[in-house]
């Protein structure tokens, strides 16, 4: 069994990280309908209370509970949780104190709200910690609840904080429950069976917080799985194409042009209007593939699985998202 198959087979915790506009939502989405296949189950998390995920799947606005929204090929579910950090305090207090009622009334009293704001290493705790516990979660049978977990995380420059969060407070309550709650999280995400993607465009900018994030994820011992390319613009002109229009006169240009029967037969005139914007279209294209070129080697350099998901032409809906989840597959995220 080859690294990258072990990888998805153990790695249940699916995090999805990467810098602003670089489409990390989407690549979350369409990660979770890729694994749900083939009668799967996945749980698709967001963090940051941007309805996100609601947009994509063209549904209401989540509520606090797990939803089904989605049936991936071959069977499989795709539910979604909009993790709201009060209605987490509420559970976490029932769940450790007995506080239900308590929690509650806090609630009304605006406690609450100011403890996970005044606090907002408490929010990520709960965050995580709600995550975590439904990675945890078994059916009767004694069956996972879910195959897999996607989270869709926060960007990459706060990624390492919010995953290690729950390693400061365990050394910060050094017993009792909340002690215990952290360690317990921390064994999950420091484990292999979590994996934390990177996702990023082809330009400089993307290409170098990936790196950092990386470096710094590596540096916390939290586990690195690949890095996904998204909205990568097909290939137009190939090395010949691109070796042709530096190199052929004008005139030949023109001819070539003129022999496809564009310009008219008017002796090539026409073509000849054609050869400066025809050149530096090529131009452009030429300084872009080379920029592409360096950033994906860049990339290559990290010894991490890379993937790449193409840009979509008609933009994004529902039907592009199950189109990148059937790419993820076969590339071998499944």
């Amino acid at each position: 069994m080859d690294g990258l198959v072990t990888l998805e087979y153990v790695s249940r915790l699916q995090v999805v990280s990467g810098k602003g506009g670089t489409g990390k939502t989407t690549v979350a989405a369409a990660l979770a309908l890729a694994l749900a296949t083939e009668g799967k189950r996945a749980l698709l998390v967001e963090v940051e209370g941007r309805q996100g995920i609601a947009q994509l799947f063209e549904t209401e606005a989540l509520p606090y509970g797990e939803r089904k929204i989605a049936v991936a090929p071959g069977g499989g579910e795709v539910y979604a949780l909009a993790i709201d950090p009060e209605l987490a305090l509420l559970d976490y207090l029932q769940m450790f104190y007995k506080m239900g009622g308590a929690g509650r009334a806090l609630k009304k009293l605006g406690a609450i709200d100011f403890a996970t704001t005044i606090a907002p290493g408490l929010r990520d705790v709960l965050l995580t910690g709600k995550a975590c516990e439904a990675v945890r979660r078994k059916e009767k049978n004694g069956r996972f609840t879910y195959d897999y977990v996607v989270m869709d995380a926060p960007p990459t420059g706060r990624i390492t904080r919010f995953l290690n969060v729950n390693d400061e407070v365990a050394g910060l309550a050094k017993i009792g429950p909340i002690h215990n709650q952290a360690q317990a999280v921390m064994r999950v995400i420091k484990s292999p069976e979590t994996a934390v993607h990177l996702v990023t465009l082809l330009e400089e900018m993307p290409v170098q917080e990936t790196v950092d994030g990386i470096a710094e994820l590596r540096g916390a011992r939290l586990p690195v799985g690949r890095v996904i390319v998204n909205m990568v613009r097909p290939t137009v002109l190939d090395a010949a194409d691109l070796e042709f229009m530096e190199t052929a006169s004008r005139p030949a240009i023109a001819r070539a042009l003129s022999g496809t029967g564009l310009g008219g037969a008017r002796r090539g005139g026409g073509a000849d209007r054609l050869v400066m914007p025809l050149l530096e279209q090529a131009g452009e294209y030429a300084e872009r593939h080379a920029l592409e070129h360096e950033q994906r080697t860049v990339l290559q350099e990290l010894g991490l699985p890379l993937h790449e998901l193409p840009l979509l032409a008609e933009g994004m809906d529902l039907a592009g998202l199950y189109e990148l989840a059937t790419e993820l597959r076969q590339q071998g995220i499944s």
